[in-house]
């Protein structure tokens, strides 16, 4: 079984969520993705990496997340986008990656657990504490944000909950790209996983971002490239040879994990 990958790697228009949204809709009119697939987009991608929660922040069902509900609904594909949520009570709002199916349902809701304080997010966002993973057409999917990348520990929390998809939504800058190519292949090598990098491309008043979204096998090999413009990238997933690795070579059973 092969699951169509449609990762959005878009020019966020900053602190702008309508014309975001219609950046969105050109691309996809553009590149139609094939239904059923899962379709991605990069952290932030309404506004951009600000840490103006004044106009960043909704409330749960608000602008952002109807439109993700209505993109699924249309294409008839899962969908991951990055939102910013205001909390229930008082304190700092939450960065986080949502996933739907194909007919609109919520599947998931994942908390970012390390928001990045070099950029100062970690001001204005709170930690998630809990890892998440869903499923969606015969694949266990994980989510991490962005900065999580670094931290192998929140990948593996993935990889025990039985995660064969790491999908990580990022807005990773130009002057870091290296690293963030480096930590894709070794997280999918250390948890025999496919990972799916979705980051963003052009420039903000503080970084400027060079795409580099990615598609890596759970051998570490880059198996899609989007480059460094705005476009959609298409891949596929074969659901059965990430079991049947696992099976071949069992490095998570000897660690515990399987």
């Amino acid at each position: 079984m092969h699951l169509p990958i449609h990762a959005i790697q878009l020019d966020s228009v900053w602190e702008n969520k309508a014309a975001s949204f219609a950046k969105v809709r050109t691309l996809l009119a553009a590149q139609p993705p094939e239904p059923g697939g899962l379709l991605i987009l990069p952290e932030m991608f309404a506004t951009g990496f600000s840490c103006a929660v004044e106009i960043t922040a909704e409330p749960e069902s608000g602008e952002t997340e109807t439109f993700l509900k209505a993109l699924a609904q249309e294409h008839r594909c899962g969908v991951i986008g990055g939102v910013i949520v205001k909390p229930t009570s008082e304190g700092r709002a939450l960065n986080q990656a949502l996933a739907f199916s194909s007919e609109g349902t919520l599947l998931a809701r994942y908390t970012k657990r390390r928001p990045f304080s070099l950029g100062g997010e970690s001001a204005v966002h709170a930690a998630g504490d809990t890892p998440v993973v869903f499923d969606f057409q015969g694949l266990k999917v994980g989510l991490l944000v962005c900065y999580d990348l670094r931290f192998p520990e929140l990948a593996r929390d993935l990889a025990r909950l039985g995660a064969e998809v790491i999908v990580c939504i990022a807005a990773w800058p130009v002057k870091r790209i290296s690293h963030w190519m480096t930590l894709l292949q070794a997280r999918a090598i250390e948890n025999q996983a496919y990972v799916v990098g979705v980051n963003r491309t052009g420039h903000e008043p503080d970084y400027s971002y060079n795409g580099r979204s990615l598609i890596v096998d759970p051998h570490g090999v880059i198996i899609a490239d989007a480059g460094e413009r705005e476009q959609l990238l298409h891949s596929q997933l074969d659901a059965i040879w990430v079991k049947a690795w696992r099976e071949q070579f069992p490095a998570l059973r000897d660690a515990g994990l399987a």
